[in-house]
This record gives structure tokens, sequence and C-alpha cells, in this order.
């Protein structure tokens, strides 16, 4: 039985991050629920430079994190590039696929990466639970097949994809699976939040990784919690706080999305490995 790798990409560059602390808890339930031995390697890609070697991995989940994701010219930003493009190439050359999920600011440096079309800085910083709107390929698209439309999904950036160049996802067979939710009162394009870069390549501008508990932690640091009012109004804060643990809002959208992708990595990497025996 093949013995499966996991690397988790933290890209919080030493800052404090309840998202990061979920996804090793999702990572660590998955590595509890299964037969086969998994084991989960840590990567402090930002502060310590630090980068898995593709060939020496199987999964990958790279985080969101603080800053500006256009380059400012630091030694990880080229490592990470050409991690993006070792684990593409990998697959569209080998049998074995490498599986990798990408949320807020790599899913941001991937979309920069690839070209796909605007990535500009907010008017200003959002942070709430909000709605997701499915797209037609996001009702196809099976991480989201237990969720309703919109689904809702922790939001917390300062810069969005917004204008996306639709040759280009046509060249590259990328697909946009969500946005955000339409503002008729507000003109302005509603972002991408979510796009399958490939069958094994998948990417969120939202936190499929967050929980209650992370989110009410969140709220206590007075920019998050002004951020919102500022956004949502003061009804919309007390209201999200009253509901962050109803079982259709954030708790569906964390036991569904990120535990799909590796189980559907899983059962990928381990068909792979019977193919080729």
């Amino acid at each position: 039985m093949k013995d499966l790798r996991i690397a988790l990409l933290d890209m919080n560059n030493n800052q404090v991050n309840q998202g990061f602390k979920n996804i090793k808890e999702i990572s660590e339930a998955f590595q509890k629920q299964s037969e086969e031995n998994i084991s989960i390697e840590v990567f402090d890609v930002r502060f310590k430079n630090e980068m898995p070697n593709v060939r020496d991995f199987d999964i990958f989940i790279s985080s969101g994190g603080p800053g500006n994701p256009h380059r400012e010219g630091h030694d990880w930003e080229q490592k990470f590039a050409d991690f993006l493009n070792s684990v593409y190439v990998h697959n569209q050359q080998n049998e074995a696929k490498k599986f990798l999920f990408l949320i807020c600011h790599s899913f941001q440096l991937a979309s920069i990466h690839w070209e796909l079309g605007n990535i500009c800085k907010r008017n200003s910083y959002s942070f709430g639970v909000m709605p997701i709107h499915k797209t037609e390929n996001g009702e196809q698209e099976f991480l989201f097949k237990n969720l309703p439309d919109p689904f809702y999904a922790v939001d917390s950036r300062a810069y969005q994809f917004i204008e996306p160049d639709h040759d280009r996802f046509e060249e590259l067979g990328m697909k946009i699976v969500a946005i955000e939710k339409f503002r008729p009162h507000v003109n302005l394009e509603r972002a991408v939040m979510a796009i399958r870069f490939s069958d094994e390549i998948f990417g969120t501008q939202f936190h499929p990784e967050a929980n209650p508990e992370g989110m009410i932690e969140n709220l206590k640091d007075e920019k998050n919690k002004n951020a919102m009012i500022e956004n949502y109004g003061m009804e919309k804060y007390l209201e999200t706080v009253d509901r962050m643990d109803d079982e259709d809002k954030i708790v569906l959208t964390q036991a569904q999305i990120l535990p799909r992708f590796l189980r559907l990595a899983k059962k990928n990497i381990l068909k792979d490995v019977e193919a080729m025996a």
C-alpha cells in the first residue's frame, strides 16, 4: 500500500493565523480517518524561504496570507512560481498526478502567475461570512456537489480578482467555478472566487478551511471587526456572529470542500499506483 505525503505551505509570513491552524486540523483528521500511512509536513514559504520538492509529495495545500500578491523582490516568489510550474508540468507529463489546493493569497499568486486577469487592491478590506455563487461550470464542480447555491464562506482579503481574461482561461483549459454575490446597487464587477485550474489543481479566493471558533477568534481583531461593520453594517455583523455556527453555512463549507479534495486526491493517487503496478 502506498504511503501518501502531504505538504502544507504556510504563506502567513510569521503572522499568527487561524486559517493555517484549520488547514492542519483538516489534514490531521484526514490522516486519522485513512487506512493508508499519511505523513504531513509544513513548509514556511515566506518567512523561512522553505519550499517542498514536488517529487517528494503527493498532495499540496497552500494557505492564505497577508500582503500584496504582486512581486516585491523576495526570493520565495520565484520559488513559488517554479513550484506552480513544476506541479502543472508534472501532471501534463506523468500518469501519477500531484494534487494542489490554493487558498486566498496563494490563489491570487497563481492567478497572477498564469496571467488570468486583473488582481488589484480592493477599495476597502473585506472580512466576513459571505454568499458565494456557483457559475455554470461550478454547478458541475465535484468539490461543490453537496453545497447549495449560494453557499457561505469566510472572506478575508485586501485584494480581488476581477476582469478575467476569458481567452486565456480557454487557452489553458481553466474554469471559473464561483463568483462573489451580485450587488445591483454597487457598480463594480463581481470578483472571481474559485477556479478549477486543472483536474488536479483547484483554488479559492475565500477560506474553505474556516470554522466558527476561528472566525470568532478573528473577530476579536479590531481590524476585522471594523472591516465587517464598514462593509456590511452593524446589523449584519451581529447577525453573522449569531449565525456563525449554523449547520448550513461555514460549518457545511468547511466539512465539504477541503475534505472532498483530499479524498478525491487520495482515490486518484491510489488508482494511479494500481494502474502502474
